[in-house]
């Protein structure tokens, strides 16, 4: 794009904010983010920014404090009865947008959903049993096995109405991988603090204060308005001239720029995220490649190869300024089973990957494309470009496919990819999540291994995540999660990359909440009039 046409998108995009600052009122925040959230659909896309953003509309049996510690939401209290069975007891007097009661055959129906075809948050689902119904405001979880961390695991779960989905025809999930959509894309109808107002996707999402929420809203905020601004110099323009009042992720080349402004500054803070490389190892062809008739990635000395080829360090001097942790493993600190002694990065050595590729039978490389999104992850695009370039140092040509996420997830889900970049978030803070999602050879009928899009597959490390998944003892835990995490190593199962510190633009009349899980919770932000 030139120069002219940049400029020119930038003045109309700030054109559109600033009409929309007219309209607002003294206690309207606009947030602006560099994507946007591809459905209202809470079941439908396990992806950060889509559950943050619904996550203020729909609500779950158990939520987050402010720390992130387990809370109290639309379950007032849950305990064991067996080490099988929980019992949780529903909040009362709860209407969904509506005005319909919200009971147990709501949670029955929601806990189905998500579990059901179409669905993206089938690995949350793995270890349930059966949800069945006590009373109108009881309900027991019966899972597997014995299962500790039942409470975190469904804090992404949110519940919708049985009556207004049966009603509009959104029975099933949005099925991203498929490109269907239905009511659930567009409208929403949960019991959360806000509800939607309007919603035009890739332009903007308004939210309005929920008059009948059951609890306490401790913000100011009455109206959000979500305005995704894909370029990076506007969203900064934007912020700096005061037309939104948030934005997220902030360049980091332009993090001094805003704190030296008179109007925003930036709140950091680490983030739970690691991002990572991944690699089909499953198709005995690559889809994407110049080798015919074999997959190089099965052989573990290319993968070792791809690794220790990435200029980690490079790219955290150069592309994320700083802002990133290299890292070996797939959580990062603040995640339970994370080891600082484990968290040590085969060396960058391009002579050492040239004579694996050599090894391997690949003397002068191959072609590969990688896939990658430009509008999730902080420098995402660049990140891939860097990989590109270090890659061609050992003779392998990369083929980069960047594009929006709107198109990019629903393509790498259908494992449609021979290489790509994800970033995961284990939304429980414990190394099982990443483990049953990243790492477990994948099984649609049980959701495990659901985001493994390159079918990485080690029956010891399944062996191991079953045992961790009930394993009651903390030590015998943490000890069978290092021995996962070893072994997942060994076999350089998938190239870590690094965790991304958060950084979001924040106007200087605004208090809000920064999680490390990077969700935004409306209800905690207030805005100076």
């Amino acid at each position: 794009m030139s120069f002219q046409k940049k400029k020119a998108a930038a003045v109309a995009v700030l054109c559109v904010l600033g009409a929309t600052s007219l309209l607002a009122g003294a206690q309207t925040i606009r947030i602006a983010n560099q994507g946007d959230a591809l459905s209202l659909d809470p079941h439908s896309l396990n992806e950060s920014l889509q559950l943050s953003t619904t996550a203020n509309v729909y609500e779950t049996l158990v939520g987050r404090n402010k720390d992130l510690s387990v809370a109290p939401l639309l379950a007032t209290s849950w305990k064991q009865t067996s080490p099988t069975v929980w019992r949780f007891e529903l909040r009362k007097n709860v209407q969904f947008h509506d005005g319909t009661p919200f009971t147990a055959d709501d949670v029955l129906f929601s806990f189905a959903r998500a579990a059901g075809e179409g669905s993206d948050m089938k690995s949350n689902t793995t270890d349930i049993k059966e949800v069945r119904k006590v009373d109108a405001h009881t309900i027991e979880i019966e899972t597997k096995g014995p299962f500790p961390i039942l409470p975190d695991v469904i804090t992404q779960l949110m519940i919708m109405s049985k009556k207004w989905c049966e009603e509009n025809k959104a029975v099933t999930p949005v099925d991203r991988r498929k490109g269907i959509e239905n009511t659930a894309s567009f409208k929403a109808n949960g019991t959360g603090p806000f509800r939607v107002r309007e919603r035009q996707p890739n332009v903007r999402t308004v939210f309005v204060r929920n008059p009948t929420y059951w609890g306490k809203i401790e913000g100011n905020a009455q109206e959000i308005v979500f305005t995704p601004i894909a370029n990076p110099a506007t969203r900064v323009a934007a912020l700096v001239s005061g037309e939104i009042d948030v934005m997220e992720p902030v360049p980091v080349q332009d993090v001094a720029r805003i704190n030296a402004s008179p109007n925003a500054r930036v709140i950091s803070g680490p983030e739970l995220r690691t991002i990572f490389l991944g690699m089909d190892q499953k198709r005995d062809e690559l889809l994407y490649s110049s080798v015919k008739g074999k997959n190089p990635f099965k052989d573990k000395r290319v993968r070792q190869a791809f690794y220790q080829a990435i200029d980690i360090v490079g790219i955290q001097r150069t592309v994320m300024r700083g802002a990133s942790r290299p890292t070996a493993l797939m959580v990062g600190p603040g995640i339970n089973g994370w080891t600082e002694a484990q968290d040590k990065r085969l060396p960058y050595d391009v002579e050492a990957a040239k004579k694996l590729l050599a090894e391997a039978g690949y003397p002068s490389g191959f072609e590969v494309t990688m896939n990658c999104p430009n509008d999730r992850y902080v420098n995402d695009g660049q990140i891939c470009q860097s990989v590109a370039s270090n890659l061609a140092k050992i003779g392998v040509k990369i083929n980069l496919a960047a594009e929006t996420k709107g198109t990019y997830f629903p393509k790498i889900l259908r494992r449609d990819t021979s290489f790509y970049l994800l970033g995961w978030t284990p939304t429980t803070y414990d190394s099982h999540n990443a483990l049953t999602a990243l790492t477990a050879c994948p099984d649609d009928k049980t959701g495990a291994g659901q985001f493994n899009l390159g079918a990485y597959c080690n029956p010891k490390v399944d062996e191991l995540t079953k045992k961790i998944q009930s394993e009651t003892d903390k030590p015998k835990r943490d000890a069978m999660i290092k021995e996962a995490f070893e072994l997942h190593a060994a076999d350089v199962g998938h190239l870590p990359l690094h965790q991304q510190a958060l950084a979001w633009g924040v106007s200087k009349k605004v208090a809000l909440t920064q999680m490390a899980d990077n969700y935004m919770p409306f209800k905690w932000m207030s805005i100076k009039p």
